[in-house]
């Protein structure tokens, strides 16, 4: 959900740049002397999990709203040593959450050298490997791997095999001279590969049925065959898999057999509260680096937030396929982008979104929302009345006028004010010394830097302004982000 401080293996140093510390053993028999003992994948996730919860660390570091639902769920099943599934809808961290727990491995893992399967020097599986064991005895070397290489992860789609999962007959090998009948003929697939590792399925009902098939050796009898080589790899990986809920009926379902065999299905969610949407906006946002001070109110973010909060409830959009998180994302850098726009146009040192910034959210909306049958062509009206509901709602929360009639009566027929994401801040200077009834609210929501920044006052106002015409004390002329506030007939 946001910038988290977990390993993420896919931005992991390659092995070149992975030097694991000299004093490590490297024959068999220095690995025996250290002490080091080997341990299977889920009593090493196990042990590094009980010394997270027993420090008080989070178990998934930076993935927010799950503290009292998944991340319980979580601990419990790794403490059971059980496979997992998360099921939920898009945008709700599932992938965050499973990569995260690489971070529960050891920092570095003894393997015979060049092994393909990260075999284990005390108890080798592959072929190569218990050939060089049994050859080399305790001079056998041994090579260290980092834990953001024992993680694999596959997107599953109709066309994964199973020579892409569990492995085939190399073609090379067979062309180099080797029998079919040979087990060092074999090319591992990717399950194989992180054997005493995490290996994860994304989207698992996506996976042909015959596919899940494949699977059930590795759950349960924890080992994989290959064609019809009679071999037994006694594999020893932990595996994670996701799922869509609404993936069971539409695109595909996950077979019984295996939903069996694993351990835990733990459900996932989106934020519960609009604070903890804005607190994600907030760490995952990429804002631009422009060379421009950027300043965003804590009323606007939480509109941004209170938008996707809404539109999870929305009747006039598809709740089945869901509203991610990645909506709030997506405006957030949008509505910032926007008021970077003008500060560079208008030459102002700083840039502080405005409500009427918020019409560039369209764009970034619509292609995150699914709108019902019966609204489509209307994907920008329902945008428009999300957007109004938020600023609607975030301003009864924040906003409480000592004398609203006194405002409402400032707007005779000859007063009226414009607005527009185009305005100079000196624009809403001007109108707040022709109207001073408004001065002192937008002081008060500018907050205490209101009298060194103008620009914190013209986003101030305007939201004021909005405010009191959702609230029917104004009359709003709009046209894009361009706006006439005058007073009611």
């Amino acid at each position: 959900m946001d910038g988290p401080a977990h390993t993420d293996p896919s931005s992991t140093p390659g092995p070149g740049t992975l030097r694991p510390p000299a004093d490590l053993a490297r024959t068999l028999g220095a690995l025996r002397a250290s002490g080091w003992k080997s341990v299977p994948v889920a009593q090493e996730l196990r042990r590094n999990a009980m010394a997270r919860i027993a420090a008080g660390e989070p178990l998934v570091p930076g993935v927010l709203g799950f503290e009292d639902t998944v991340i319980p769920q979580l601990e419990n099943a790794i403490l059971a040593g059980h496979d997992v599934i998360l099921l939920g809808e898009r945008g709700q961290a599932k992938t965050r959450v499973i990569r995260a727990l690489v971070g529960l491995l050891d920092e570095w893992l003894p393997i015979v050298e060049g092994s393909e399967i990260n075999d284990d020097p005390y108890s080798p599986v592959s072929r190569a490997a218990i050939n060089a064991v049994s050859e080399q005895g305790d001079d056998t070397p041994v090579a260290w791997v980092h834990r953001s290489q024992r993680y694999g992860e596959k997107l599953a789609t109709p066309d994964t095999s199973i020579a892409d999962l569990i492995g085939e007959v190399d073609p090379i090998k067979i062309a180099e001279g080797r029998y079919l009948s040979d087990e060092l003929a074999l090319h591992y697939g990717l399950i194989p590969r992180v054997n005493r590792g995490i290996f994860a399925i994304n989207e698992l009902p996506d996976l042909a049925e015959r596919i899940q098939v494949g699977l059930l050796n590795v759950l349960e009898e924890r080992d994989v065959q290959i064609r019809g080589h009679r071999i037994r790899l006694p594999l020893d990986v932990a595996l994670v898999a996701t799922a869509n809920p609404e993936d069971y009926t539409n695109r595909g379902r996950i077979i019984t057999p295996l939903k069996d065999r694993f351990g835990a299905q733990i459900r996932t969610h989106y934020p519960f509260d609009t604070m903890t949407e804005v607190k994600i906006m907030e760490s995952e946002a990429e804002l631009p680096a422009a060379g421009i001070v950027v300043t965003v109110p804590s009323y606007l973010k939480e509109v941004v937030a209170e938008i996707s909060q809404l539109a999870r409830r929305s009747s006039h959009l598809n709740q089945r396929s869901g509203v991610s998180v990645r909506l709030s994302i997506a405006n957030y850098e949008t509505l910032v982008a926007n008021s970077v726009r003008r500060a560079i146009r208008t030459g102002e040192p700083v840039a502080v979104p405005r409500i009427s910034d918020l019409s560039a959210l369209v764009p970034s909306t619509q292609g995150k929302v699914e709108v019902e049958a019966m609204e489509e062509g209307h994907e920008q009206e329902v945008v428009a009345q999300l957007v109004a509901a938020a600023t609607l709602a975030v301003y009864r929360r924040r906003v409480t006028l000592d004398d609203p009639g006194a405002i409402v009566g400032a707007f005779t027929e000859q007063v009226v004010v414009h607005a527009g994401d185009d305005l100079p801040s000196a624009a809403y200077l001007a109108v707040l010394a022709d109207i001073p009834e408004l001065e002192p609210p937008t002081r008060a929501l500018a907050g205490p830097d209101a009298a060194e920044s103008p620009a914190l006052m013209a986003s101030a106002l305007e939201f004021l302004l909005e405010g009191l015409h959702l609230t029917k004390r104004l009359n709003k002329d709009s046209s894009g982000p361009r706006a006439l506030y005058r007073g009611r007939k």
